[in-house]
């Protein structure tokens, strides 16, 4: 059996697991140069949950 780890413990997250935002507006940020909570497994995109939710923190609109 799998256990789940809750989302507030895990330190990367997949972009579907972002559903409240766009999945196609994820990709676009971390396509951008220097995405700070960008993180590339091979050709998987992990969002780094800290640094993404400091980052949108400081927007006003993305």
């Amino acid at each position: 059996m799998e256990e789940r780890v809750p989302i507030p413990q895990k330190v990367t997250l997949s972009v579907p697991e972002y559903s409240n935002i766009g999945i196609t507006k994820i990709h676009s940020l971390l396509r951008q140069p220097n995405c700070p909570f960008a993180l590339y497994v091979g050709t998987k995109k992990l969002v780094k949950r800290k640094a993404f939710e400091d980052f949108i923190s400081r927007q006003l609109v993305i």
